[in-house]
C-alpha cells in the first residue's frame, strides 16, 4: 500500500481527525466536511511546566479541539467524548 486512502474508505465518514501538529501547529480549529458531524483537530505535543507532588517537572501538552454540528451532536456530549479521550491519552494502560 501507497498509505493513501481511496474515496471509498473514507465517503460517507462522520468523524473527521485531521492531524497538523506534524507540521508542528500547536492547534486550529478543523472545518467539518458533509457528511460528517464532527472534526477532531489534532495539535502538535509541547513541553510544558508542570507541577508534580508539589515539584515543577518538564510535562507534554496536546491540543485538542473538536468542531461538531449542533444539529447533530449535542455540546454537552462533546465535552463528555473528550473529556473521556483525554483520559484514555493521559492513562493509556487503562484502556
Amino acid at each position: 500500500r501507497k498509505r493513501e486512502l481511496v474515496p471509498e474508505e473514507y465517503t460517507g465518514a462522520t468523524f473527521l481527525i485531521s492531524n497538523l501538529g506534524k507540521f508542528d501547529v500547536e492547534s486550529f480549529s478543523a472545518v467539518i466536511l458533509p457528511p460528517a458531524a464532527t472534526a477532531l483537530a489534532v495539535g502538535s505535543v509541547r513541553e510544558t511546566p508542570v507541577v508534580r507532588g508539589g515539584r515543577v517537572e518538564v510535562g507534554h501538552r496536546m491540543t485538542l479541539t473538536l468542531s461538531c454540528d449542533h444539529r447533530v451532536i449535542d455540546g454537552a456530549v462533546a465535552a463528555q467524548f473528550l473529556q473521556t479521550f483525554k483520559q484514555a491519552l493521559e492513562h493509556p494502560r487503562d484502556l
